[in-house]
């Protein structure tokens, strides 16, 4: 297996698992660091459903073990979830930034979720989707990626102040990351969504997502460990770290495959 896609789907893992741990703190004690957007519910049997959920999905990625059907009802259960609790605020309130964020963060997570369901081989002894069935969602789910990070390069440019004052006090250039990163989001939307020299830029996403959680939300969550928007934004961008590795691994893997079926 390629050391991308294995790196990815153990970054993904983590981070549902870490979702899934969030949840039985909160369902548990209803106390420490609440779950905050994007899986805020504020029902207890859904937040007992989600810590499961979380949790087994991540314990059948790590080890592979039913990978392809988890990773494929992981991404169906958040697309039901958005578009049933957060879709129609969205469209109500088309002004509200925090909503556009929450929406493609889980939009982002439902794509790198089937992308990740393809890269599982069938197993013939198991109940698992097909492999045709995978291939067109992890498809979808690459133009999912690709939109998602188009909107999240329009708010860097629109709400570029806020987006740097993010950005830690010891790294010089707070505007220019600003915009280096909006410009990063949309140069690699554009290679994901053409399926050109996806494998560079999708690395180079998983990369800049991971050098986040370590330079910039670490940092903020030791610093506010009961914030609970702090501890989700940490497991969020953890996750996109992992979409980004099981891309570059999937389509990189890809390739190879095409290629030894041209070369004899």
């Amino acid at each position: 297996m390629d050391g991308s896609l294995g790196m990815g789907r153990s970054l993904f893992a983590i981070a549902m698992v870490c979702f899934g741990v969030q949840f039985f703190i909160f369902a548990t004690a209803m106390s420490g660091p609440p779950p905050g957007p994007p899986w805020s519910t504020g029902e207890l049997p859904l937040d007992w459903l989600a810590c499961a959920g979380f949790i087994v999905a991540g314990l059948c990625v790590v080890t592979g073990k039913l990978g392809r059907l988890a990773a494929t009802t992981l991404g169906v259960v958040m697309l039901v979830y958005v578009l049933s609790r957060y879709v129609p605020g969205l469209l109500a309130q088309l002004h509200d930034p925090n909503l556009w964020t929450v929406v493609f963060e889980i939009l982002a997570m439902v794509g790198g979720s089937w992308v990740l369901a393809a890269s599982f081989p069938a197993d013939e002894r198991m109940p698992q989707p097909s492999d045709r069935t995978v291939g067109m969602l992890a498809d979808v789910g690459r133009y999912l990626i690709a939109v998602s990070l188009v909107v999240f390069a329009v708010q860097h440019f629109l709400y570029a102040g806020f987006v740097a004052s993010l950005v830690p006090a010891w790294i010089p250039g707070h505007m220019f990351w600003a915009y280096f990163t909006a410009v990063a989001f949309i140069a690699a939307a554009l290679a994901i969504a053409a399926n050109r020299m996806i494998g560079v830029a999708a690395m180079l996403l998983g990369t800049m997502f991971l050098l986040w959680v370590i330079v910039l939300h670490v940092p903020r969550v030791a610093g506010a460990p009961r914030n609970g928007n702090e501890v989700t934004s940490l497991f969020v961008a953890l996750a996109m770290s992992g979409v980004g590795f099981i891309l570059a691994g999937r389509y990189s893997e890809q390739t190879r495959r095409a290629k030894d079926l041209i070369i004899p």
